[in-house]
């Protein structure tokens, strides 16, 4: 008995330091500092800036899996337009047109500037506190490194009798812009030519190269960026910071915190859609085999549904949820102040919820198409089922394809890659060019919470992982629900303030140059 009271002692000892643990590590598990603040940057024609979005929307640049279905007329149409929408970037820039619809402008760094100090800056440009430059860092950034901005200038094709407005005629009104591309990604594009054009015609001039990248052919992951991509290395370019298309500043993203987030994609899952298939010899469906070829994929459907990929916290991940959970409610707090004995938890509401926590965690499988006979009434010879698998950092095509094996019990089912692509490398936080994009984001949006994240899309800015580790991935807009959801969608839309605000985020940031 005594054995007894001595070991219910020792589990109560136990269990009251592991809760201390638990208490203290969540009492202070405080905010971060903020990113340091630069002052922003609204002298601009917002007006202008509007009419040049409104001029590329009116292009037809629809990108099809089918190459030959594309109107090349229209990507030379929105091309040629461009000096008249920019002419202070083609006069100072260098203009470089490479293989598969890719464009690069070149705005040279100034010779006489401290390359080791991008905040002190003399010559034509603006003086550090004009230009609001970052006056201190915690670390340093590497003045030969040229910066790259990307976007694409194609956009996904649309069924026009479910628009409310015009498509492609660049409609105001009410205080929006109607059209596809509005939001993916023609905005961004605008903005970093409309920030420089401005800056440029200030007598700005930036110490380190700096790059404008526009592919044509992102929708269809065309090899567009592939090829601008090429051309650095081909030419011994060094990049630094290269920004592209992902997260937005956006409202209720994170349980519990409900202020807006500025979300900087520091890395993005893979992508691999698969297909499975089993054949037979068909027959008629008024004598079927107990087994038909669509119920045997169902039941490797439903095995695979039923065994999810194991939980793998990235550091993206974590980085937000270390970000973000500090600013949530108690709850939240607790758990994400100690994930080492919650993740479980996180585990379990990710498998039982889905959604994007879930994809925040693990790798995720959709099943999206299945095929199989053309008749109701005859049996198929062959039938099958794709699934679009995002590839959470940790795991890759490869085991991927092998966990899928596992999970399903037949082996005449073929399992056959279409598309695959391993989750790209992971971008660094600890560095100037990060603070760069915060500090920008901050000033821009004034009261956002700025995190790093995981991106469950994909983009053109997986191809630069060879070249840098500071690649990021951040669409210069703050997003409604509604808005997000039109994206790839009917009815795509921008607020008239939100193309301002592109704009000016992109001033704010080429200014830290």
């Amino acid at each position: 008995m005594e054995a007894l009271y001595i070991t219910l002692g020792a589990i109560g000892v136990v269990l009251l330091a592991l809760i201390l643990v638990i208490v203290i590590r969540t009492l202070t598990f405080k905010p971060k500092r903020v990113p340091l603040e630069i002052e922003t940057d609204t002298d601009f024609d917002a007006e202008r800036a509007t009419e040049c979005l409104r001029t590329l929307v009116k292009f037809k640049t629809i990108s099809h899996s089918d190459p030959s279905l594309d109107d090349e007329a229209e990507f030379e149409g929105l091309i040629s337009s461009l000096p008249s929408l920019y002419p202070n970037v083609f006069e100072k820039c260098e203009f470089i047109r490479l293989p598969n619809r890719a464009i690069l402008f070149k705005l040279p760094r100034s010779r006489g500037l401290d390359t080791q100090n991008p905040s002190l800056c003399s010559g034509n440009s603006l003086d550090a506190h004009e230009a609001g430059a970052n006056p201190v860092s915690s670390v340093e950034s590497e003045g030969d490194e040229a910066v790259v901005l990307m976007a694409h200038f194609d956009v996904v094709g649309v069924d026009e009798s479910g628009w409310e407005k015009p498509p492609f005629e660049g409609i105001i009104e009410d205080g929006v812009l109607w059209g596809r591309g509005t939001l993916d990604t023609k905005v961004t594009m605008n903005g970093a030519l409309f920030a420089t054009d401005t800056l440029i015609a200030r007598g700005f001039e930036p110490s380190r190269d700096i790059y404008l990248a526009f592919a044509g052919n992102e929708e269809t992951n065309g090899l567009g960026a592939p090829e601008i991509v090429k051309y650095f290395k081909s030419n011994g370019i060094k990049i630094g910071l290269v920004l592209d298309e992902g997260g937005a500043v956006c409202e209720n993203v994170f349980p519990g915190v409900k202020c807006a987030c500025g979300m900087i994609g520091i890395a993005e899952k893979g992508m691999l859609n698969v297909e499975y298939r089993l054949k037979s010899n068909g027959g008629h469906a008024s004598s079927p085999k107990p087994r038909s070829l669509i119920g045997r994929l169902s039941d490797a459907c439903a095995s695979i549904e039923k065994h999810p990929f194991k939980m793998k916290m990235s550091d993206p991940a974590y980085q937000m949820f270390n970000t973000l959970g500090r600013r949530s409610t108690p709850l939240y707090r607790t758990i994400f102040a100690n994930l080492w004995a919650f993740s479980g938890i996180i585990s379990l509401i990710g498998k039982k919820s889905g959604g994007e926590i879930n994809a925040l965690i693990r790798t995720t499988v959709a099943f999206t198409q299945a095929n199989g006979s053309d008749a109701p009434n005859v049996m198929p010879t062959e039938a099958s089922m794709v699934s679009n698998i995002r590839l959470n950092p940790g795991d890759t095509v490869d085991s991927a394809l092998a966990y899928l094996r596992r999970q399903i019990h037949d082996d005449e089912i073929e399992i056959v890659p279409l598309y695959a692509s391993n989750p790209s490398r992971i971008s660094r936080t600890d560095c100037h060019e990060y603070e760069m994009v915060a500090n920008a984001i901050s000033a821009t949006w004034q009261g956002c919470i700025v995190t790093p994240y995981l991106m469950m899309q994909c983009s053109d800015s997986r191809h630069y992982g060879e070249l840098s580790d500071k690649v990021y991935r951040f669409s210069a807009m703050d997003l409604t629900l509604e808005e997000r959801r039109s994206i790839h969608a009917h009815n795509e839309k921008i607020r008239l303030e939100s193309i301002a605000k592109s704009c000016e985020f992109y001033i704010n940031l080429i200014k830290q140059l």
